[in-house]
């Protein structure tokens, strides 16, 4: 018996290696001032930053702050335990929007969350403190935003219609809200 339970054993260690690790990134602590929720925070700030095109026209900063916490959603909602009961089709449509985002700021796809975030936030709070656009540009990761850091900041400031990161977006509001009432039902 112990013959046949050691290759098993061996065979399941080894495929559950083969998966990687789901991807991890973390909001920068300013964030979510006055509120203590990031997930809340994002998804408030995101379904409403994404709702109207004019909303962050001209708002380098605010679009850089949007794009990095949809980037952060997209990485935190598929793994977030609070999200378990959550419909899996949000996950198909942050995957699509996150596309659809790179592709208009031109970041890589392969590229990993954490150092899109850092940017972006590092950018957005150059621009915050009144720092000249060639500070803010140059927090942009070259890794990161292979088009330039001034190039990067034009395109936030006139981000293009962004109709599958609203999307998006407003799922994930709905999906907590929906979340919220079914707890407040057990209660």
């Amino acid at each position: 018996m112990l013959r046949t339970v050691l290759p098993l054993a061996t065979m399941l260690a080894l495929g559950a290696c083969a998966l990687p690790p789901p991807e991890t990134a973390s909001l920068p602590a300013d964030a979510v001032i006055g509120a203590g929720d990031p997930l809340r925070s994002a998804v408030a700030n995101t379904s409403f930053a994404f709702s109207s095109q004019s909303l962050l026209a001209g708002r380098p900063a605010q679009a850089a702050r949007a794009v990095a916490q949809m980037e952060w959603l997209a990485v935190e909602m598929p793994t977030n335990p609070r999200l378990t009961s959550v419909s899996p089709s949000i996950i198909g449509q942050m995957t699509a929007a996150r596309a659809e985002w790179r592709a208009a700021l031109g970041i890589a796809p392969d590229t990993e969350a954490q150092p899109v975030i850092n940017s972006l936030y590092a950018a957005a709070r150059a621009l915050g403190t009144g720092e000249a656009n060639a500070v803010a540009a140059s927090a942009l990761d070259s890794a990161v935003f292979p088009r330039g850091g001034q190039a990067t900041l034009t395109r936030l400031a006139a981000l293009p219609s962004l109709p599958l990161t609203n999307s998006a977006a407003v799922t994930a509001s709905e999906a907590i809200r929906e979340r919220d009432a079914t707890a407040s039902r057990r209660l």
